[in-house]
């Protein structure tokens, strides 16, 4: 983060760490949502490793049952909440102004606000493992594991109340892109012309708009269970399991597509600059997308259908799950089609795009096979479903957010990430991905249930569980190689100069990095690919290929002044969630912090008269 304390700093005086607690400027927000994320990837990671290393021979004894369950609960948990969401998060605070030739979001301090609850969330997350309280009861902590007979310390409490934070965060980031991709793009981006990257940052926001909600009611009835003496989901008080899971999953699979949605927008930016010719169907991928978030309400039911939901709802839920895969089949063949008769150049950020489609069909496909419901009564809780999870998650998630790292990465640093480590990186990550998840389709469908810490030697797995293990180990060097690509190119790598890809989008008509106030001017949108346009008017004219945007005096535009009140704010409200873990004062006490957090920002004036 030092390398780009420097190039994104503003003239206000505000200097150093202060200047980056303080900050409301969308790229600095994203690059703080982007390291705090990708340091939640490696804790995950080592999660991950434990259980590997544990799987890795039968009979292991090299952890306790109890240490590998708060592993898998806690690797599940921070990939989905800590590491997948903020990533797209940080895409969203980078590229979206920049995207739509805007200035800066909608709500610049409660974009601010949205990271900090993000931070102390996930610190409130995992303050049980300062305790040894660690959430142990799987991601989705289904009922009446999570009661206070069967999970009796308070690491369901940490997590139920992390994820109250986490969701705070999400609504309020939610509804700051979606006022903004609404409201504030340039003149002559219509809706028809916005890049497909900001169609799913769309969807995804109303998707999260609508389904944190559902979870929310969830979590506080979880809480009230545990501590209050309710019994929503406690069959003994006339409480229903059941009810946790339909709560869960109608809130969980909305949330799948909320994973996915933005690093399919990555890919459908990505292969078109590097095939040299404009998205194939245009209009297809983006209502394939707005499908994808309608069709996502439908399909919760296909992760219960082994409750005895019986036959009418199992057959609905069956039709759904298989409809749902069309508009995802759409996305595939247009970005295939997007690729075929192309000019392809095979940068790092166009193999990892690529990476993406194969392993997402196989995901995808893993999926329509489990969507049956007679199927699934065999692939239920078994490793056949962790294999299709990683695939689309890992496989699909993490792929695209790579392939974004490496194409938009260079516009916020000013340098080009190495194209030799940065491909020992892809084919690093790409093999040591399907070594590890690939032998778990066999592994699952021979019978291995998921979630157990151990297997006795007769049983066979040992061979296949042994070559998973090695990928990880592949897996981890590929990070690594990562993690010294990024360190070397950002301090000796290639100028990048505004626009090294000779890119379509907005974005790469500005320098990199790109001055605090974005656009000196904000520009008139001449069609879909409107940088193209641009360039081909100059060569027509003979002008060459266009200069990135000159720098102003930011003095001369109007741009919005840091603020402390964002983070007191979330400081008080995570003081409220960890009170009730302690002591009820602290709630209180974190009340009133909110609450002069909240007079605060509504009595501060939005700029500085020395910044206008």
């Amino acid at each position: 983060m030092a390398t780009l304390t420097g190039v994104l700093a503003r003239p206000s005086g505000y200097t150093g760490v202060w200047s980056w607690i303080t900050t409301v400027d969308h790229k600095r927000i994203g690059i703080l949502y982007g390291f705090t994320a990708f340091a939640m990837l490696l804790i995950a990671g080592v999660e991950a490793g434990v259980m590997r290393a544990q799987l890795a021979t039968a009979d292991s004894d090299l952890v306790s049952p109890g240490v590998f369950n708060q592993m898998f609960t806690m690797h599940a948990t921070a990939m989905v909440f800590n590491v997948i969401m903020p990533l797209s998060a940080s895409f969203f605070n980078l590229i979206v102004p920049l995207a739509i030739g805007a200035r800066d979001v909608a709500f610049p301090r409660l974009n601010a606000l949205s990271y900090w609850l993000f931070l102390f969330g996930t610190l409130l997350l995992h303050a049980g493992f300062l305790q040894n309280q660690a959430p142990d009861a799987g991601w989705f902590s289904y009922a009446s594991l999570t009661e206070k007979p069967y999970s009796a310390n308070a690491g369901m409490d940490f997590w139920a109340l992390g994820l109250l934070v986490l969701g705070t965060s999400s609504v309020a980031a939610a509804l700051n892109f979606t006022v903004t991709i609404i409201n504030m793009r340039a003149p002559g981006m219509s809706l028809m012309r916005m890049p497909v990257f900001i169609w799913m940052t769309l969807i995804t926001s109303i998707l999260l708009i609508l389904a944190f909600p559902v979870i929310t009611v969830g979590l506080i009835e979880l809480t009230m269970d545990r501590n209050f003496g309710t019994h929503f989901f406690m069959p003994a008080g006339g409480g229903d399991p059941l009810l946790w899971q339909h709560l869960f999953w109608v809130f969980g699979h909305p949330e799948v597509y909320i994973l996915i949605l933005p690093p399919m927008g990555v890919v459908s930016e990505v292969l078109p600059t590097f095939s040299r010719k404009p998205l194939f169907g245009y209009p297809f991928v983006v209502f394939s997308g707005i499908t994808i978030g309608i069709m996502s309400w439908a399909v919760w039911s296909h992760h219960m259908f082994t409750v005895g939901l019986g036959p009418v709802a199992n057959s609905v839920f069956t039709i759904t799950t298989m409809l749902i895969a069309v508009p995802t089949g759409v996305k595939i063949f247009n970005w295939i089609g997007t690729m075929w008769g192309g000019a392809i150049e095979f940068k790092t950020s166009m193999l990892f795009a690529v990476g993406f489609v194969f392993l997402f069909i196989i995901g995808g496909l893993s999926g329509v096979s489990h969507a049956v419901a007679p199927a699934d009564n065999q692939q239920q809780d078994t490793y056949y479903i962790v294999a299709h999870i990683h695939y689309v998650l890992f496989g699909g998630s993490i792929f695209g957010i790579f392939a974004g790292i490496y194409y938009w990465g260079p516009k916020f640093t000013g340098r080009l990430l190495g194209e030799g480590l940065g491909k020992l990186n892809f084919w690093l990550i790409f093999i040591g991905m399907n070594l590890t998840f690939f032998p778990m389709h066999f592994v699952g469908m021979n019978g291995m249930p998921r979630r157990v810490y151990t297997y006795p030697a007769e049983s066979g797995f040992q061979l296949l569980n042994s070559l998973s293990s090695l990928g990880y180990i592949v897996l981890f060097i590929g990070f690594v190689v990562f993690i010294v690509n990024y360190l070397r190119s950002s301090k000796n790598g290639a100028e990048a100069g505004h626009d090294p890809w000779d890119a379509p989008g907005i974005e790469w008509s500005i320098s990199s990095p790109p001055p605090a106030y974005n656009f000196a001017v904000i520009p008139e949108v001449l069609g879909r690919d409107h940088y193209w346009i641009v360039k081909e008017q100059a060569r027509e004219a003979g002008q060459g290929t266009p200069p990135g945007e000159a720098h102003v005096d930011e003095r001369t535009i109007h741009m919005p002044s840091p603020s402390y009140w964002p983070i007191v704010i979330a400081f008080g409200v995570t003081w409220i969630a960890g009170g009730l873990l302690t002591h009820y004062a602290l709630s209180f006490a974190g009340g009133i912090i909110a609450f002069a957090g909240v007079v605060g920002w509504g009595n501060e004036p939005a700029a500085a008269e020395s910044d206008h």
